[in-house]
């Protein structure tokens, strides 16, 4: 199957339920997302960011600035090689977004270096 087929296959069951998965998501973040979540508030006030947020009812992300047009994913195991995150980081970019993205691990043992990253982003 090809990547735009896969694509397609998996969002259009996804797009009827997107915003109760977007809530659930908000309630059941993971352990990293939450550390993340809330050092992003605390060190970053002055811009505002949103969590675990429906993009164009296609793709739910887990941190967006929209004012910096700014996505930041955290991403464990599972998305290594995902041809699906390919495929929705070049759709988001196509819709003026940059999409920064951390591994689990990452953020855990260099939490303020990921915010830096983000900081830099944000500044551009």
């Amino acid at each position: 199957m090809d990547i735009k087929k896969a694509a397609k296959v998996n969002h259009r069951q996804y797009n009827k339920n997107i915003k109760s998965l977007a809530k659930n998501n908000r309630k059941n973040a993971t352990d990293t997302e939450n550390k993340f979540w809330y050092a992003l508030r605390d060190k970053l006030k002055e811009f505002r960011f949103k969590r675990q947020f429906a993009i164009d009812n296609k793709y739910i992300v887990d941190f967006v600035c929209l004012e910096k047009r700014l996505v930041i994913e955290i991403d464990g195991g599972q998305h290594n090689e995902n041809i699906i995150d390919f495929v929705r980081t070049k759709y988001l970019e196509k819709q003026g977004f940059r999409v920064v993205r951390f591994w689990n691990n990452e953020v855990l043992q260099n939490l303020n270096g990921c915010l830096e990253v983000v900081r830099i982003e944000l500044l551009k």
